[in-house]
């Protein structure tokens, strides 16, 4: 969620109309590891290259996610749509977006026959450079050819919902279905800024210096939380906007925020240090589920962490040893979507579980 393609984390750290093939997963004994206390069962849906920001529509049937597989005939990130319950090996599910240049975090609509999603495909029909590092910094592109679509569960673009030049991307949709939540660059900086369904009505909700993305509503639909940068000193404010001249910004350095919708009662929850974010509310509302590697000496591993919203009780969630992030709740709060580096055979894919959420 934010995303820009979200998951460079993982790249760092770590055929539509084909009849389906279904593989079964590793057991949940493999899956799980001794200390997560809060699976009941685990599987592996996803088998080979980078998959992530797999979100649910709002029934709960189906999936939507980000892939580079490239036994997908893909080598930058699309879409790509699967049923709840099929799991994809050798055969790719349906790709919903076009092809062409770079997508990230496609979000439902409450019709369940629409999604939302970014791409830079208006732009350029190839892939956009992915610098990783600058002067020995780990940094994020944020294109400023990512524009905001509206599009059917055949890839069909419905509209174009957001028209700014710059960056326009990160976009969810509220559990109320009236709202959608954006990061833009159109201030100047990046920012968090709410719209109706067909994008009128557009709102900015933050307007402190530094990255604000990866927002998530709470499950009432009154509340946003996210990650943000802040930067401080000179040095830092000078980095930081240099770097967003360039197109960039440095993600290592991040926390978790709340605010109302409206972008009132804003406070800060995290003060871990290290990278703290892909944030998703508890279905109770009183607590959030994120990814962190604030335990890490250098930078992994990544696992998640619950924490109430008022910022006590930090509880850790998984256990691995590499990386565990983009935590997603059914609507119906049974189950967890994530990713992770586990069970990869120790190469650097990344792959999608479905886990059968406990609280405890």
């Amino acid at each position: 969620m934010y995303k820009y393609s979200c998951y460079l984390f993982l790249i760092f750290f770590t055929v539509a109309g084909c009849k389906k093939t279904l593989k079964k997963s590793s057991t949940s004994e493999s899956l799980i590891y001794h200390e997560e206390i809060y699976f009941a069962s685990m599987k592996q849906i996803t088998f080979g290259g980078d998959n992530a920001e797999a979100y649910w529509s709002f029934d709960d049937q189906n999936i939507i996610f980000q892939s580079n597989n490239s036994k997908w005939d893909v080598s930058c990130d699309q879409l790509f749509l699967m049923q709840r319950d099929e799991i994809f090996d050798q055969f790719q599910p349906p790709m919903v977006s076009t092809g062409y240049g770079r997508t990230t975090c496609a979000y439902f609509l409450p019709d369940n026959k629409h999604f939302i999603y970014a791409s830079t495909h208006e732009s350029q029909n190839q892939c956009p450079e992915t610098p990783l590092r600058v002067e020995g910094k780990y940094v994020w592109p944020i294109y400023s050819t990512y524009d905001i679509y509206k599009a059917d569960l055949e890839g069909n673009i419905i509209a174009k919902l957001t028209n700014e030049s710059g960056y326009d991307a990160e976009a969810t949709v509220s559990p109320k279905g009236d709202k959608i939540v954006f990061t833009s660059d159109r201030s100047g900086d990046l920012e968090l800024y709410t719209m109706n369904l067909d994008g009128t009505g557009v709102t900015q909700i933050t307007n402190e210096l530094g990255y604000d993305g990866g927002a998530f509503f709470s499950p009432d639909g009154t509340q946003l939380v996210f990650r943000a940068s802040r930067p401080k000193t000179e040095d830092e404010i000078e980095s930081y906007k240099t770097l967003l001249a360039e197109g960039l910004v440095q993600p290592t350095e991040m926390e978790l925020f709340i605010c109302n919708v409206d972008g009132s009662n804003l406070r800060q929850i995290t003060f871990l240090g290290n990278a703290n974010w892909s944030p998703f509310f508890h279905p109770s509302g009183k607590k959030i589920l994120f990814s962190s590697n604030f335990e890490a000496e250098r930078g992994f591993p990544f696992n998640l962490y619950l924490i109430d919203i008022d910022g006590k009780n930090l509880t850790r969630v998984t256990h691995g040893e590499t990386f565990d992030a983009f935590p997603v709740f059914s609507n119906d709060g049974k189950h967890l979507l994530f990713s992770s580096n586990r069970n990869n055979g120790g190469n650097r894919d990344t792959n999608l579980f479905l886990a059968e959420w406990k609280d405890n």
